[in-house]
């Protein structure tokens, strides 16, 4: 199938709506001028012919003879207006007659007539017609004046030059609609077709995986604003992505240099010889498969809960009782780190799964204790909205710096740049968190002040929506 440009299609589309408008218009013009203008010649020719008979009717006087000078005058004027006259008087004597003046002059006048109408109208069925009126004076008939005339009605020169002057102007109407649709499209398919074109390019830029590119041109249409800022949004979550997924792969790659090493040397040291492969050195080797293992599982565990089909088990249950027995699992941690532990909050009831919400307190919790020095405090609360559960965890640790705050929620993103092990996993637990409470259709936010502590806070839907 033959494709065309949509500034081709506007510029069509202009001209066809110019010319079927000029082309309508044209047609009933002429069918009202036609029908309009057949009453008015006929209504003429009966007020023409009842003219010429008032003024015959005066041309004879009180001796009972006709002024054939006048009469002469009058009926030459109405053969020049297309009607053969011909009187007679009350014995049927020829008082005047246009076809015995000059007969060839009648027949050329009629002849042309016929041209007239033929020209206007192809299929034209005219024929010659003669109206007769009597002639009185003082009550009494002298006579009778016959009219005839190219019937039932008939254009003369300046009639016919008036319809074909219209006809013309018309034409002229549509030449000029023609070019003006031509300029006007050319600037409106121009306005139109630019940004699509720019959006094209971009878009085959997004494919070529270019994800940098912008469009700047700005449009009043609405639906191709609409449309670029799309196409822009996308390069630019695309481009989030793209950046996301190259760091992504160097923290993986980061992640698993460090144990994969320890776990090389290691093997390489015992099959050389050099270590003795005995019980304590198995075991470090083994700690350090479990942490690549538990690395691993903490990333199918993050693919599941950012997958738009996690599936939640969702009941109804008590979420401060659930706090409370997670608070009791942590007793041990706290009492060795020298850690005050409060929790606040009542009966309160939330439509959850269970077990995913667990461990967003879980890793809530744990986060708090490693981050909250020795004598420090963790505050959690829980607090009733009218639409949603406020669940708030804050301790008095060290705090995030500001340039760091942002990112919390990333994958492999941590605070410590040295990512030293004993502050900390591989830098999940916040992003699955995030995950679970979001797949949740709640909210999580994190406020932070260095040497000030941190606090975490969710919001829960009660009602599971």
């Amino acid at each position: 199938m033959k494709k065309y440009s949509l500034r081709t299609k506007l510029s069509l589309s202009y001209i066809s709506v110019a010319l079927i408008s000029v082309f309508l218009i044209s047609v009933f013009t002429n069918l009202l001028l036609d029908k309009h203008f057949k009453e008015y010649i006929i209504q003429n020719q009966e007020r023409k012919s009842k003219e010429i008979v008032s003024l015959v009717r005066q041309q004879f006087n009180t001796d009972k003879k006709w002024n054939m000078e006048t009469i002469k005058n009058i009926c030459i004027s109405a053969l020049e207006q297309g009607m053969i006259i011909r009187i007679v008087d009350s014995s049927e004597k020829v008082v005047w007659d246009a076809r015995l003046h000059d007969n060839e002059l009648c027949e050329q006048m009629l002849h042309h007539i016929e041209q007239n109408m033929s020209s206007r109208y192809p299929n034209w069925k005219g024929n010659y017609v003669e109206d007769v009126y009597p002639i009185t004076y003082q009550l009494d008939k002298v006579g009778e004046i016959i009219i005839g005339y190219y019937g039932p009605y008939y254009f003369n020169d300046s009639e016919l030059e008036f319809i074909n002057t219209i006809n013309r102007l018309l034409m002229g109407v549509g030449v000029f609609l023609l070019f003006l649709s031509l300029f006007f499209s050319s600037i409106m398919s121009k306005r139109l077709s630019t940004p699509i074109s720019r959006v094209i390019t971009t878009a085959q830029m997004i494919a070529k995986g270019y994800f940098d590119d912008r469009i700047t041109e700005q449009s009043t249409t609405k639906e191709i604003a609409q449309l670029t800022e799309t196409i822009n949004n996308l390069a630019e979550t695309l481009e989030n992505q793209e950046i996301l997924r190259k760091r992504l792969t160097a923290d993986v790659a980061h992640e698993l240099r460090t144990p994969l090493a320890t776990l090389q040397s290691h093997m390489e040291a015992m099959i050389d010889g050099i270590w003795k492969p005995d019980t304590e050195r198995l075991k470090s080797c083994h700690e350090e498969i479990i942490r690549i293992n538990r690395m691993v599982g903490d990333l199918e565990k993050l693919a599941r809960y950012e997958s738009e089909n996690l599936i939640l088990t969702k009941t109804n249950f008590d979420i401060s009782e659930l706090i409370r027995h997670i608070i009791k699992n942590f007793e041990n941690d706290f009492l060795n780190k020298g850690i005050d532990i409060e929790f606040i909050g009542d009966e309160e009831k939330v439509t959850a799964d269970k077990d995913k919400i667990s461990q967003v307190i879980i890793n809530l919790i744990s986060n708090a204790i490693k981050y909250t020095p020795q004598g420090g405090k963790v505050e959690i609360r829980v607090k009733g909205l009218p639409d949603v559960t406020e669940i708030s965890v804050k301790d008095t640790g060290k705090g995030i710096l500001p340039e760091d705050l942002p990112h919390i929620f990333e994958r492999f993103y941590r605070a410590d740049k040295s990512r030293n092990r004993m502050t900390g996993g591989a830098g999940i637990g916040l992003t699955i968190t995030k995950a679970i409470v979001e797949a949740h259709k709640g909210k999580i936010r994190v406020s932070s002040k260095v040497d000030g502590g941190t606090e975490f806070i969710v919001l829960l839907p009660k009602h599971g929506s």
